[in-house]
């Protein structure tokens, strides 16, 4: 039977894959399911500490599949708006995650595969990958996207995509924030992957998930008494943490702390 989606646990590192490259990977309510539950699991367990999404075929995702639309048009308005909820909750697990996240884009994304590479924390993509935010050609709006990618690109430069639905190179998504990283091919790609998760495993776990959560709470904030006392409470029970300790205790050391995969 096919799935739409594949996972596997490797050395610490969880794979999502995208897995209907006969249809460019896009998104039906079945894969939308199917990424927020492995999302949610690889989460949970404790044998996974970065997750990696990927893709397989040429496309990395071509947004939402248009069968699944066609039949969206039929929906009542509830079943309308439960199918939304759903695609919204499976890109804020993406971004919420306690772990971190990076994208690995091999081919072109559109749509909500933009929304997928804007919610992970990192992205990386080949050379010739190609990118839109395409709903309004289609009368439609990149509503359940939208906060994850004005968070990577901005507000300005949202404006300008989201509106005129343009097609725009990884050289352009490197330069707006989209992306962090663009390499020649799929060997660059994996190879600039396995440098990321290195550096990722190389860090504090705990210390990793309250930093991301450090940086959606000061995000967006103007600097005032509170936010700096929060800030001060936050490095305080960082340093007093067992995990905190040991990295200390680590590098005065010279040898690695315990949460060092061997």
């Amino acid at each position: 039977m096919h799935q739409d989606i594949l996972t596997e646990i490797d050395q610490g590192v969880g794979i999502i894959t995208l897995n209907r490259a006969d249809r460019h990977n896009a998104f039906d309510d079945a894969m939308i399911d199917e990424i927020s539950i492995a999302t949610t699991a690889m989460e949970a367990d404790a044998a996974v500490r970065v997750i990696v999404f990927s893709s397989t075929g040429k496309s990395f995702c071509a947004g939402a599949d248009l069968n699944w639309m066609k039949r969206m048009a039929g929906y009542s308005n509830q079943a309308n708006l439960d199918d939304s909820r759903a695609l919204a909750e499976m890109f804020r697990r993406v971004r919420q995650c306690s772990k971190p996240t990076v994208a690995r884009v091999q081919g072109p994304a559109y749509g909500g595969g933009v929304g997928l590479v804007a919610a992970c924390d990192i992205a990386i993509a080949c050379f010739d990958a190609q990118f839109a935010l395409t709903e309004v050609k289609l009368g439609l709006i990149p509503a359940a996207i939208s906060p994850h990618v004005i968070a990577a690109i901005g507000e300005r430069y949202a404006r300008r995509y989201m509106l005129t639905a343009e097609r725009f190179s990884a050289a352009e998504a490197y330069r707006i924030g989209l992306l962090h990283e663009i390499v020649s091919d799929t060997n660059g790609l994996d190879e600039a992957l396995g440098e990321i998760v290195d550096a990722l495993l190389g860090n504090g776990p705990e210390a990793i998930a309250e930093c991301k959560t450090l940086i959606d709470t000061v995000a967006w904030q103007r600097l005032s008494p509170a936010l700096i006392e929060d800030t001060a409470q936050r490095i305080t029970r960082r340093r007093s943490s067992s995990e905190g300790r040991e990295g200390m205790s680590a590098f005065l050391e010279k040898r690695n702390p315990n949460w060092r995969l061997a």
